[in-house]
């Protein structure tokens, strides 16, 4: 006789979620609603059901098998003929197939047909269902956001005969065509210093650029496009940096001239190759300007840390639905672990903490489609990005920590996907920008692009179209708004650097805030003002640590227990 999942689970004192649908099993699946037209909504709706399936299960699986077996390096071939070749697990090849060719995440913001769909996407589209598919798979996702930040980067600065050459190759859903894209920027001595850039780029007598020197962070190494960093001018700093477009082959077929000298082995990402890359007279070409390379790139890096952003509110959306999985169907001492008060105080501010990040990843993606149509749109767009990197990251490892916690001994066990969650959350704090960097150009968007006032203005605009906020709460809100916005200003125009991160945390908690409103009147969930009012009141508003006994909110958790 057949038995069911939930009689399983209700039998088996260990419940787990592997087979649930992510996509439905989310209580706010469609929210997407709020950023998309209807009718690429309605569009979209199989095709988000049909990855929430995958993501469940199928692709799961595959991402469990290929973090356990990591990519190899073959430095030569058995005759000794250098190759430099990557040895990916077949379970990995099958992911990026899924990614490329079968969803065209790296593809839908540049051209038509991608999900027929007949115009290029926007923004919210991509990040709606990266947002899935990280959920099953993080280490991928790193390789589709360069693939996709490198077609935009080359249409934005590249020579219209480059363009037209390499477009098609990176946008291609033929996997077989496909050449993949990455970032080759850091270095032994210039991590977030890219002024310490110290690899060359020699213009050769007939024309050509050759490149010399060592990367030594490239994700993606065996990419068949990569943006690099070059000192190409004799003067120092970022004026002598140029960016450069580096094909994995020559056009006779040949390997380009650089070797990968060994692969990391990293907490982290592990079914993702990252390697070290020498450059030994390699051909590239110049993109844009020279002597702007770093201006260039940094759309390229802006563009990754949205991505960074994406991924972190995906890891967080896993994480918690696998944690209220495990609270509704896992008993203790006579009673379901979602009914017992700490536990909901803790799934209640893993909630807040999710759905924050989720609001910012559509928040940030609009602004950036806002700017893409109309460039005196920018700033807006310059300073949501670092806070999204920033605080979304951050928090991504707090709430897979606490997820392993709720699953208990098995969220320990690398069975499980709460390891390999915590393990891959940690890598957004650091890479496109360590927090301290990536606080530090939120106080330079302020700074530089009068970046505050587009912030300030945004919000009012929410918050007159959203959900009006409780009279309880009214005054309380409008005052921690005002201190937050002349804490930023304060901060940036007495240049105190030490306040970047408090500066970061207080814009972030008051956009999302905002924007929870918003959706809350849009999309006609009323649940989203109460999480806006648990950020009001516990992320902007100080609480003492031994007298605040605030219970966790009856409303939410019950709303929380609707879900898986």
């Amino acid at each position: 006789m057949q038995i069911s999942k939930q009689e399983i689970d209700t039998l088996h004192p260990v419940p787990d979620a592997r087979g649930i649908n992510l996509y439905t099993a989310d209580a706010c699946h469609r929210l997407a609603g709020c950023y998309l037209s209807a009718e690429l909504q309605t569009h979209l709706e199989p095709h988000f059901s049909r990855l929430g399936a995958l993501a469940g299960q199928h692709l799961d699986d595959l991402a469990g098998v290929a973090d356990k077996h990591p990519p190899k390096l073959s430095v030569r071939t058995r005759a000794g003929i250098d190759e430099s070749r990557i040895e990916k697990h077949p379970a990995y090849v099958e992911l990026e197939r899924w990614a490329y060719s079968e969803f065209g995440l790296a593809a839908m913001s540049h051209r038509g047909g991608v999900l027929g769909w007949p115009e290029p996407m926007p923004p919210a589209a991509k990040y709606a269902l990266t947002y899935l598919f990280v959920q099953a798979e993080f280490g991928l996702c790193c390789p589709v956001s360069m693939t996709d930040s490198l077609a935009r980067t080359l249409k934005k600065f590249g020579d219209p005969a480059l363009v037209e050459q390499v477009l098609p190759m990176v946008t291609t859903q033929d996997f077989d065509a496909l050449h993949q894209g990455a970032m080759f920027m850091t270095e032994q001595g210039a991590g977030s210093d890219v002024s310490a850039t110290a690899t060359t780029a020699t213009l050769q007598a007939d024309g050509r650029w050759t490149l010399n020197g060592d990367k030594w962070f490239c994700s993606n190494p065996d990419a068949g496009f990569a943006m690099v960093l070059a000192r190409s001018e004799t003067e120092p700093g970022l004026k002598g940096v140029s960016l450069f477009l580096l094909p994995r082959k020559l056009p006779n077929g040949s390997l380009n001239h650089y070797r990968i000298l060994r692969l990391k082995d990293k907490l982290g990402t592990r079914s993702m190759a990252s390697g070290e890359i020498r450059l030994d007279g390699a051909f590239a070409w110049l993109v844009g300007e020279r002597g702007k390379g770093f201006n260039h790139m940094a759309d390229m890096i802006n563009n990754s840390r949205l991505s960074n952003g994406v991924r972190a509110a995906g890891l967080m959306r896993r994480a918690l639905t696998e944690a209220l999985y495990v609270s509704k169907n896992r008993q203790a001492f006579g009673k379901r672990l979602i009914d017992m008060p700490l536990m909901q105080r803790q799934l209640c501010k893993m909630a807040v903490w999710t759905e924050q990040a989720r609001t910012m990843v559509f928040q940030t993606a609009q602004a950036l489609q806002a700017f893409d149509q109309d460039s005196s749109k920018r700033p807006l767009a310059r300073i949501l990005t670092p806070l999204i990197k920033f605080r979304a990251c951050r928090d991504a490892r707090k709430v897979t920590g606490d997820a392993m916690e709720v699953r208990g001994g098995c969220g320990y066990i690398e069975e499980w996907s709460d390891p390999r969650l915590l393990r891959d959350a940690h890598l957004g704090s650091i890479w496109e920008g360590t927090s301290n960097i990536v606080a530090l150009d939120v106080l330079r968007a302020i700074q530089r692009e009068n970046a505050l006032p587009a912030l300030r203005e945004h919000v009012t605009q929410l918050l007159a179209q959203g959900l009006p906020v409780s009279d309880e709460l009214a005054a309380l809100e409008k005052e921690r708004i005002d201190a937050a916005f002349a804490f930023a200003e304060y901060s940036a125009a007495s240049a105190d650097y030490a306040l970047a991160r408090q500066v970061g945390t207080a814009l972030y908690n008051v956009i999302t805030m905002a924007g929870m409103r918003w959706e809350a009147k849009v999309a006609e969930m009323p649940m989203r003002s109460r999480l806006a009012d648990m950020v009001l009141t516990q992320r902007l508003c100080a609480r003492d640590p031994i007298n605040d006994a605030t219970p966790a909110d009856d409303v939410l958790v019950q709303w929380l227990a609707q879900g898986v």
